[in-house]
């Protein structure tokens, strides 16, 4: 999060966030020192959120994206050179069918849950391939990957 220049989410991401970050940001929630620390850099982080049903989004630097999905990304990513950082899954799906994805964060968990929802529910159009930029493995057995787009 410290390297983007901005977060990018779909309206049930931004939610989930509102509903736990803002709290222990402001000393609501008791926490430790790291979860604290996380929670101060999304208070000031720059959030934008693509909904259809809401516009109302109170949260400390937070924003309502409309009109055009794909102007309106192209216009964020242009106003931030550090990159804009994508949370949320069924956007991602859209964002790449949309071609507007350059570079893939992947943190692997040491679990194998058996049920839930799919990176990319309903498929693409197409095969992305990818270049590995770099692959650390965490303390906590997660492996953090980083990919850029092949062309």
């Amino acid at each position: 999060m410290d390297d983007a220049g901005a977060m990018l989410w779909g309206r049930v991401t931004y939610e989930l966030m509102e509903s736990y970050w803002p709290a222990v940001a402001r000393g609501e929630v008791e926490a430790p020192l790291a979860i604290r620390e996380w929670a101060a850099k999304l208070e000031t982080k720059p959030k934008y959120v693509v909904s259809s049903k809401r516009s109302d989004f109170p949260w400390t630097n937070s924003h309502h994206m409309q009109g055009d999905l794909r102007k309106s990304v192209e216009s964020l990513k242009d106003a931030n050179p550090d990159g804009v950082l994508i949370g949320s899954g069924t956007l991602a799906t859209e964002l790449d069918r949309l071609d507007l994805i350059d570079e893939y964060k992947f943190l692997v968990q040491p679990m194998i849950a058996g049920h839930g929802p799919k990176l990319y529910q309903n498929g693409l159009p197409g095969t992305r391939r990818l270049e590995l930029v770099s692959a650390v493995p965490l303390s906590n057995g997660v492996v953090a990957m980083h990919y850029r787009r092949g062309r």
